[in-house]
């Protein structure tokens, strides 16, 4: 049962990597036409879990992390994931700044309740990139 977190985690890191490994095709529900896990072939299984083998091998210190992220997955709706996706597609693109600000406002906020968390959003929204720059260094984030 413990493998059952970590695919789908596997499969959830996969998502991305397989949409630009093949071209880009018309729009269709090939839900119907993908197999079962049991209906995979060991070999088709192989492939969709060993970029994650390697992760978790070449990672021992973050096995801890990886196994959480999995099981968190497995409880969240699909709107959870998709907007989980849109998180890890922004931060992929984000500059090393932007990251640090992300972790500091992301630290700030989670201990607010939702109303201070909108007037932050907003404050940060009005602030100039100075202002932001000074407003991290009096907040830094926790973990780097």
């Amino acid at each position: 049962m413990r493998a059952l977190p970590i695919l789908a985690l596997a499969l959830a890191m996969l998502l991305p990597c397989t949409a630009m490994a093949s071209p880009p095709q018309p729009a269709q529900d090939t839900t119907a036409t993908r197999p079962a896990w049991d209906d995979l072939t060991a070999q088709q299984r192989e492939t969709l879990i060993a970029p994650l083998r390697a992760r978790w091998d070449d990672n021992p210190d973050q096995r801890d992390r990886m196994y959480e992220h999995a099981q968190r997955w497995q409880h969240m709706t699909p709107d959870q994931r998709k907007r989980a996706h849109r998180g890890m597609n922004r931060w992929k693109h984000m500059g090393p700044e932007q990251r640090e600000q992300a972790r500091a406002l992301f630290g700030k906020m989670r201990g607010m309740s939702k109303e201070d968390r909108d007037a932050l959003r907003r404050q940060w929204h009005d602030m100039t990139p100075e202002q932001r720059r000074q407003w991290v260094e009096q907040n830094p984030p926790a973990d780097p």
